[in-house]
């Protein structure tokens, strides 16, 4: 009867004692403490003190029982080392042995219980540094606390006197206090586990922000740093979010600041924060938790702590994003990894930005490779041509003189991303009208377009012309007799296939093999450009085919499908 009333009052007495656990948990300083990898030694001080208390609460909160108390002193330290490591169980264990061994109530157990409450502390401390990077489960605590209980019992047998009475103390107070205590911490475990998974579901939000903002910033960012992408990247993240300022800077001034202080950090000023200038110069991260550190000159600032993350572009720094709070030393461990993982997320945006802004400098350049192709010597003989047509009939050569005035004009203007298949039908008419006036009956030209409508599909510009004259320059013309240029528009279910067909010599095996591995000459470089735009803006169905017989001619072709989405990356610069 006496093991159960024990039993009993000791599980109630517990209960108080796990409320208070509970309570404490809930307070952001503790959760801090608990939450961090690496904790300073005035924190660890800080977690001494704190398990040495809940120590003496048990001590204060015992059942007296034979001269002695039943008590669950042992579950505090014991928590302690779990937690905090070998520094903080041993001085927790003290605390809380030198208050049991002090005050005028433990009877005969008082030397005993002071020994065992520091071995177990320590003990406990050494399993922490056992398992410092794992999980510690419940369970685990529970069999911890069994076997720390089991040797306080033995160490009280040991060391108190007489043997007889701590023999007697023992045989009444050992289950109840190793199933009570080992409860207590298996409890006290869950309590601060649900911290972590707390932080994680926080972290878990946090994540889905994070692309969330950079899903809305994307738009603006792609753009490239400047005063207005900032401003927008800056609003989105102050609007969706409890920060009282947002910032974004060059490594020069200030781009954007949404928020308090926007009063004094304005856009375009030199940067004000000696906080900003050292994460420029490091490449890595901040934190700032006082006025002071982040050392703005004006003196009405309210800003008084901040996380401040480098904006990279090929680990070159570019920027900083800075998150700001009011409260000093606000920012916590969330914040910083938010800060962390926008920071990254933006550098990624703005080094595709960058990609991206090559990419039409580079489809630029391409056209004006196209429209370099435009050989002075082809100009020549069509004057020559319209020269000699003019002296025979004046109407032809001014049909002549129309045609390549069409011809240039198309040319010149290829700045356009898209343009209808029937336009570069009409500039490859013009070019073919030249040069069968030069030409005469050794170029003949057909075309077979089995469905107006197929006409209206949008396609980069000097994307069939570049085709039709190498199979005139290099297909018809070596051939003494001449022959047949085809062009084809099939109209299919899901596109269209247009094709260029000649009847002229054809390509040995080797230019054909260079070609399909993209090894051509400077005079057969407009299939390498029709090649690479068809496939940057519609994809790898709408690379060129080529079949090609030495002697009996060669046929090109390409697919251009009706869903016109444009292939990823690339949407900008298909022209």
């Amino acid at each position: 009867m006496i093991t159960f009333h024990i039993l009993v009052n000791l599980a109630s007495r517990l209960g108080v004692f796990v409320i208070i656990a509970f309570l404490l948990s809930q307070t952001t300083p503790f959760k801090k403490l608990i939450l961090k990898k690496e904790i300073s030694l005035g924190e660890k001080l800080i977690l001494s003190i704190i398990f040495g208390s809940f120590g003496i609460l048990g001590t204060y909160m015992g059942i007296p029982i034979y001269g002695a108390l039943a008590n669950s002193r042992a579950v505090g330290v014991i928590i302690g080392g779990l937690l905090g490591g070998p520094f903080v169980g041993a001085l927790s264990g003290f605390i809380a042995a030198i208050h049991r061994w002090g005050i005028d109530i433990g009877g005969f157990t008082a030397i005993a219980c002071s020994v065992s409450t520091f071995v177990e502390a320590t003990l406990a401390g050494l399993i922490h540094r056992r398992f410092e990077n794992k999980k510690i489960h419940w369970w685990f605590g529970f069999a911890v606390g069994t076997v720390m209980e089991l040797l306080q019992m033995a160490i009280i047998l040991t060391i108190a006197k007489p043997f007889s009475a701590a023999l007697e103390l023992v045989k009444v107070i050992w289950f109840p206090m190793t199933f009570v205590n080992s409860c207590g911490i298996a409890i006290f475990i869950l309590i601060i586990d649900n911290i972590f998974k707390e932080q994680e579901r926080v972290g878990a939000l946090q994540a889905q922000l994070s692309l969330n903002i950079a899903s809305e910033t994307l738009p603006y960012l792609r753009k490239g740093l400047n005063e207005l992408s900032a401003y927008k990247a800056a609003k989105i993240i102050y609007d969706k979010t409890d920060y009282d300022a947002v910032a974004i800077t060059d490594t020069e001034k200030i781009l954007a600041h949404v928020g308090k202080g926007e009063d004094h950090h304005r856009t375009g000023c030199n940067l004000m924060t000696i906080t900003t200038k050292k994460v420029i110069g490091s490449k890595n991260y901040k934190v700032a938790i006082t006025r002071e550190e982040i050392n703005c000159k004006e003196p009405s600032c309210p800003l008084s702590s901040a996380v401040v993350a480098p904006l990279l572009e090929c680990d070159k720094v570019i920027g900083c994003l800075k998150l700001y709070r009011i409260r000093p030393n606000s920012i916590t461990s969330i914040d910083i990894k938010l800060a962390q993982g926008l920071a990254h997320m933006f550098s990624t945006q703005l080094e595709l930005a960058k990609v991206e802004n090559q990419a039409k400098l580079l489809a630029s350049a391409e056209r004006r490779a196209l429209q370099a192709q435009i050989n002075p010597h082809f100009l020549f003989n069509a004057l020559n041509t319209i020269i000699s047509v003019s002296r025979k009939n004046s109407d032809d050569a001014r049909r002549l003189l129309i045609d390549l005035s069409q011809f240039f004009r198309k040319n010149l203007s290829a700045g356009m991303e898209l343009v209808p298949l029937e336009q570069e039908i009409e500039h490859v008419k013009a070019y073919l009208s030249i040069e069968q006036a030069r030409f005469g009956e050794r170029l003949k030209t057909e075309f077979s377009i089995n469905s107006p409508t197929a006409l209206s599909i949008k396609v980069p510009p000097l994307i069939l012309q570049p085709l039709v004259e190498n199979a005139v320059k290099h297909g018809i013309m070596p051939k003494p007799e001449g022959g047949r240029v085809t062009i084809k528009i099939e109209d299919l279910s899901d596109g269209v296939v247009v094709s260029v067909k000649d009847d002229g010599v054809g390509m040995t095996e080797d230019i054909f093999e260079n070609i399909k591995n993209n090894k051509v000459s400077k005079d057969k470089i407009g299939l390498r450009n029709v090649n690479g735009r068809l496939e940057n803006y519609f994809g790898k169905e709408s690379c060129l085919k080529i079949l090609s017989n030495y002697g009996s001619g060669t046929l090109v072709k390409f697919f251009i499908p009706y869903n016109q989405l444009p292939a990823a990356g690339s949407e900008s610069h298909g022209a």
